[in-house]
């Protein structure tokens, strides 16, 4: 999917990149990996259909220059982007929506900026900046739902290691099958872009110590009365369902829509039903 790509200086001059694509009032879309080329999220499966899509390409990734000091890829000092293109866009408020690890930096920016944040749309959201743990079981439980798949046994074992501490960058490598609803041959070649799409030394810094006070975070969401959307894959061992019900727990008027059969990625594995839910609640 190519699409114009904008820019926009961020406080320290560091020029940043985002993409606008679609028609409707803006979305302002945070991507994963953590620090993953906006590119990987598309047009949404769809969703461009009713909201203008604006993908911010974070520092370090994709169009985005790399920043003079490395330290500032460290997440919570990445909200001070979010908001300078929320003041680029001349927007009072902002439609936001995080995926994976990216739903921590919409998490602090809510946690900053509250009055700014009109709706929160979270994908398969990553929950380091609430402090939300994740048990080995619930990821094993999620992927024992594809017990059927010719592949399941391998990447099973290299599940269990990893949940018991004992893996390696190969083991990781060896569960990718249940971070996607199907893993035919489209979505392994979505897997093996990453690779290219990521930035190594900006996701070793992004969650490092320092970059989430999960106390505060959880405070400001027990406040926030705006429209909260909590979205999470059948089988995702990323972002299990417990951990997404958790999640919106954590606000007073959150959605929690679980997707059958969709993995990490919902909008490849059931494009329709995800675009539906999101239109209607963003509407």
């Amino acid at each position: 999917m190519v699409t114009p790509m904008l820019s926009f200086p961020a406080p320290d001059g560091t020029l940043l990149a985002y993409h606008a694509s679609g028609s409707g009032a803006p979305l302002l879309c945070l991507p994963g990996g953590p620090v993953q080329d906006s590119v990987y999220l598309g047009d949404l499966g769809g969703l461009d259909a009713h909201r203008t899509l604006i993908r911010l390409d974070l520092r370090g990734s994709g169009g985005s220059a790399e920043p003079a000091d490395p330290s500032s890829y460290r997440c919570d000092r990445l909200v001070a982007d979010v908001e300078a293109l929320r003041v680029h866009l001349g927007l009072d408020a902002i439609d936001l929506l995080g995926h994976s690890a990216g739903a921590n930096l919409a998490a602090l920016y809510l946690t900053r900026h509250p009055e700014r944040v009109a709706r929160l749309v979270l994908v398969t959201p990553g929950p380091a900046a609430p402090g939300i743990e994740t048990t080995g079981e619930e990821r094993l439980a999620a992927a024992r739902l594809r017990a059927g798949e010719p592949w399941f046994a391998e990447a099973y074992a290299a599940l269990e290691d990893l949940t018991a501490g004992r893996g390696t960058a190969e083991t990781f490598a060896a569960v990718a099958p249940f971070f996607h609803g199907t893993w035919d041959e489209a979505a392994q070649e979505r897997n093996a872009a990453v690779a290219h799409q990521r930035n190594g030394e900006a996701a070793a810094v992004y969650g490092s110590e320092g970059a989430y006070e999960p106390a505060v975070t959880r405070a400001v969401f027990a406040t926030f009365e705006r429209p909260v959307l909590v979205v999470a894959g059948e089988g995702d061992a990323n972002t299990p369902v417990p951990t997404a019900a958790a999640y919106a727990g954590l606000f007073p008027k959150a959605e929690l829509a679980v997707l059958a059969g969709a993995g990490h990625f919902p909008w490849h594995d059931d494009a329709e039903r995800f675009v539906d839910r999101l239109a209607s609640f963003l509407a």
